[in-house]
This record gives structure tokens, C-alpha cells and sequence, in this order.
């Protein structure tokens, strides 16, 4: 009797488009966006990537949908807050966490201007700068500013601990070294860096995070006040 090889069982009649975003959010969490293929896509599903293909038209069309969902998610999950710089708190949180807890989403975002996960996003931040008070021809610069802030900071956080581990560094050791690279630098120079070396060492990433975005804010208060 020949041998036979024994193939996994299709699933194809319960493919669904959040089952395979789902499943390439998965992938990407665990193999980084290089790992993202519909050949490993179809593996982790059980199906044949023809299948995949019914649902997803290809990779950049995948990968902004999974980033989507993750935006929208994170977006869902933010309170709106008792106040504009509440809410605006919470959007800018619930994104650092969730680039934390996902790094290639960065990546997605920067790959897809202007599409549906940014604009999630931005729609968030609007509604709140518009509450402020802002002038509705400032309202699209403080939006931006606020949206480019948070991604930028955001997505180096993210890039900077996916380095860390890949490389088997400590924060907290990769932050002593520089520090003390900061502050033997020549004093007439860089007397900024070498007179912030001490607060280089001691820093809460989440936390200047959070401060940054209520710099901006203050910012935008203070221009209302003095119009």
C-alpha cells in the first residue's frame, strides 16, 4: 500500500476576513513584519492562500487591515475622559500601549497615510481639540501636531525595545552606558547633554510621553488665551 502524507483539514467554509486579520496579527506579534506571508498566513489557518485571497486583496491590503484593527481596538478601549486633555491623555496612552504591545504597528501606520487607521486616530484627537476651543482654522495643525507627536514617539519607543531585545540589552544598563558617554562629552560643546546625562539615566519613557503631549496641549491653551 503507498504512503501517504497527511495534510492538515481545510477550513476554508469558516474563513472569514477578522479571522484572518486576526490570525496575521497573531503572526506578526510573533515573527515581526519580514514573517508575514500568506505561505505562513495559509499555514496558521489551515487553508490554502487562495482562500486568503478571496478575503485580503495582498500584503499592504493585510497589513493595514491588521493594523487597522488594532487602532480601532485601542481607540474603543480609551475613555473619552471628563475633559479634553483627558481624552486627549487617554488616545495618546491607549496608542503607546498599544505600539508597545505591537511594534510592527509603526511601521503599518507610517506605510498607510491618510488611510483609515490614522484617520481613526486623528478623528479621536479632533474631537477633542475642538473641544478646547480651538479656532476651527488652528484645528487641523493642533490635530496634526498632536497625531505626528504621538506616532513619532510612539513607533522610536516601540523600535527602541524591539532593538533592546534583539540585541539581549537591559534598559536600564543601555541607559547607564549612555549616560555616562553623555557626560564625559567635551563640557563647551554639549553642556546640554552632558548637564541632562543625570535625567538621561532616570527617565520614565511613559511618562515623558504623556508630558510631551501636555506641552502641546498647555501650547494650545495658552495661543486661545492670548488671541
Amino acid at each position: 500500500m503507498p504512503d501517504t502524507v497527511a495534510t492538515p483539514p481545510r477550513r476554508a467554509d469558516s474563513l472569514t476576513r477578522d479571522t484572518i486579520i486576526d490570525a496575521a496579527i497573531a503572526l506578526l506579534d510573533t515573527a515581526g513584519e519580514g514573517g508575514l506571508t500568506f505561505r505562513a498566513l495559509a499555514a496558521r489557518l489551515a487553508t490554502g492562500a487562495g482562500a486568503i485571497y478571496w478575503h485580503v486583496a495582498d500584503k499592504d491590503d493585510l497589513f493595514t487591515a491588521a493594523s487597522d484593527a488594532i487602532v480601532a481596538r485601542a481607540m474603543d478601549g480609551a475613555p473619552h475622559g471628563d475633559t479634553p486633555q483627558a481624552g486627549i491623555r487617554a488616545v495618546a496612552l491607549a496608542m503607546f500601549e498599544a505600539m508597545d504591545a505591537h511594534p510592527w504597528l509603526g511601521s503599518a501606520l507610517s506605510r498607510a497615510p491618510g488611510q483609515l487607521p490614522t484617520v481613526r486616530i486623528l478623528e479621536r484627537l479632533g474631537r477633542q481639540v475642538d473641544a478646547l476651543g480651538v479656532p476651527p482654522n488652528g484645528q487641523w495643525l493642533a490635530a496634526c501636531t498632536l497625531l505626528n507627536y504621538l506616532l513619532g514617539v510612539s513607533g522610536q519607543n516601540a523600535a527602541n525595545a524591539v532593538i533592546a531585545r534583539e540585541k539581549g540589552l537591559e534598559r536600564a544598563h543601555v541607559l547607564d552606558t549612555m549616560a555616562g558617554v553623555w557626560s564625559r562629552l567635551d563640557a563647551q560643546a554639549f553642556p546640554f547633554a552632558r548637564k541632562v546625562a543625570g535625567q538621561l539615566r532616570a527617565h520614565d519613557d511613559r511618562e515623558d510621553f504623556l508630558a510631551g503631549i501636555d506641552l502641546i496641549v498647555h501650547g494650545m491653551q495658552a495661543l486661545q488665551e492670548g488671541r
